[in-house]
């Protein structure tokens, strides 16, 4: 089907009048900000924006205005900003996680070795009263048991 000038014409503004919705955020509900919408929006057949169709032009401006909002930051499609800001949430709560998984593993290498290094003083302290007992001289006193002061003598 062929279109005269001033349809070509109308179809135009109403696709850019589309356009300048969709990339304000007037999203219409359940649409995105895409050439499916824009079409929809435009009502205009969606394949008259493909190949060497009447209106492929307005498909490059459109992807080309959408690119250049987001490479600015700018998100037009509110569910769009909102699965960004969600992903870069989630990656952020992976590496808390992973931090925190990896300060779990460091202190319970830690708290392993402490409780070695303790284990071997006790060892070490145990062993060294065995020695000293076998080893000394002194002669221990009995308990004391009554209020009496018990007097040993030295050797």
């Amino acid at each position: 089907m062929r279109f005269s000038a001033v349809q070509h014409t109308e179809n135009e503004n109403r696709i850019r009048a589309a356009m300048d919705r969709l990339l304000r955020g007037e999203i219409p509900p359940g649409g995105k900000c895409d050439i499916k919408t824009l079409a929809n929006e435009a009502a205009v057949d969606r394949t008259a924006f493909y190949g060497t169709r009447p209106y492929s032009h307005l498909r490059v401006e459109f992807e080309q205005c959408l690119n250049a909002m987001h490479q600015a930051g700018e998100i037009p499609d509110p569910r769009e900003a909102q699965i960004v800001r969600l992903k870069a949430e989630n990656t952020k709560l992976r590496e808390r996680l992973a931090q925190s998984e990896q300060t779990v593993d460091e202190l319970s290498d830690f708290r392993g070795h402490a409780l070695a290094r303790l284990a071997a003083q006790h060892e070490e302290i145990v062993h060294l009263r065995q020695t000293a007992a076998a080893a000394s001289r002194v002669v221990r006193l009995p308990a004391a048991r009554s209020s009496t002061t018990v007097i040993g003598s030295c050797s």
